[in-house]
């Protein structure tokens, strides 16, 4: 049976700042069968005999953490679930990564616009610190000032330097109301200073949209998630109901999702069975996902904004507009994810493997991984401009179709 869950186009393990609690229990297949945890030579006996010489030092490590270790009893599934994390992030090639159940109910509900309680910011995994992507309008997060590129460099005065990052994600969870001092690490500032956020109830959007004085319609778009189609259809259904002389698609800040969306999106703006992205396996093979027709928006004159947090499925819509010409790209460079991860469920609803499979090329074939999308008009943003709430990127698209 094919176990593999959905295709997923995601930047970034840690997508949001929870507070869903880490826990769950996990069922350890040929290692350690359930109810064997204080046994460990009985769970070394079932490990497959060719595999008994290679695992005897994890056993042996096993053996000694419960035999030594000064705070006992050990928890066995946090143990297991540890080892399990431990063994896909070894893997060096794209982004491979194991979410507990809880976690992976967490990444769910806020990649598709669910309630959950936190501070109310992407962010992302992939660096030295916990780094903020963006603050969530209206948040916790946006209302103490957190700015993208921020560092977290310590949490409730826990230095976080040498933790990985998606366990100091975890350490930023907790229940709605209760207080966290994160100590933050900003771009081009050479001190540390801390900020107190209160953790709340929040909606993470999908998509959010208006008229622009100018006449132009502007949409943004902030995850790829279950029903991103179908919420970006019904708002620019809503805004050329305005008539509107051009249309801004803003994917700054945009992580990524699942690519199904990312097809379907990119289907609001292409005729029928053209090439959205092509799949690339380790053997060379090429599989196309074409674009799906009806789409409402195929017409009007377009601009997309992208800066280099802007990841994954945003970078494979941004590259099929780009390579059939259908819009211009303003901003700077993207983020250069082009992998392709398939999440496995593991047996008994016990977590999730993401797991590295392919990577993805533009309609022109052009690669993403590690190289992103240059946009046909660079704008950079700098810090001068986040302070004085200036949009640099945003008036030059306006320009653009102000000026075609």
């Amino acid at each position: 049976m094919n176990k593999t869950l959905r295709t997923v186009l995601i930047a970034f393990v840690g997508i949001v700042l929870v507070a869903c609690l880490f826990g769950g229990g996990f069922a350890a297949g040929h290692f350690l069968p359930i109810g064997t945890h204080s046994n460990p030579v009985a769970a070394a006996d079932n490990t497959p005999t060719d595999l008994q010489s290679l695992f005897k030092p994890f056993w042996q490590a096993w053996d000694l953490v419960h035999q030594h270790y000064v705070s006992q009893p050990v928890d066995d599934t946090r143990l297991m679930q540890g080892a399990i994390k431990g063994m896909i992030s070894s893997l060096t090639t794209g982004l491979n990564y194991y979410e507990t159940p809880d976690e992976f109910q967490a990444t769910q509900d806020a990649l598709n616009g669910k309630d959950y309680t936190g501070i109310g910011a992407w962010v992302d995994t992939s660096r030295d610190y916990l780094t903020i992507v963006s603050p969530m309008k209206g948040s916790p997060a946006e209302e103490v000032g957190l700015q993208p590129g921020d560092q977290v460099v310590a949490i409730d005065g826990q230095d976080m330097t040498g933790i990985t990052p998606e366990i100091a994600r975890t350490k930023v969870l907790g229940p709605e109301g209760t207080n966290i001092t994160l100590t933050i690490l900003r771009q081009g500032e050479q001190e540390t200073f801390d900020v107190t956020i209160t953790r709340a109830k929040i909606t993470p959007p999908l998509v959010e949209y208006k008229m622009l004085d100018t006449n132009i319609a502007y949409v943004q778009l902030f995850t790829f998630g279950d029903t991103a189609d179908q919420d970006l259809r019904n708002a620019l259904q809503d805004l050329l109901a305005q008539n509107p002389r051009g249309l801004i698609l803003d994917l700054r800040y945009n992580t990524g999702g699942y690519l199904d969306q990312g097809v379907a999106v990119t289907s609001e703006f292409l005729p029928r069975d053209q090439i959205v992205v092509y799949e690339k396996s380790g053997d060379g093979t090429l599989d196309s996902h074409k674009s799906l027709g009806s789409g409402v928006a195929t017409d009007i004159p377009m601009m997309v904004l992208v800066n280099e947090w802007s990841a994954s499925a945003s970078e494979i819509v941004a590259g099929a507009l780009q390579d059939y010409g259908r819009a211009q790209l303003v901003g700077v460079t993207t983020f250069g994810k082009g992998t392709v991860q398939s999440l496995i469920p593991l047996d008994n609803n016990q977590g999730v493997v993401g797991i590295t499979i392919a990577q993805w090329l533009t309609p022109k074939q052009r690669l993403i991984q590690e190289t992103g999308i240059t946009p046909d008009v660079v704008v950079a943003m700098t810090q001068d401009d986040v302070k004085a709430g200036r949009d640099p990127q945003l008036d030059a698209a306006v320009q653009q179709l102000s000026n075609p």
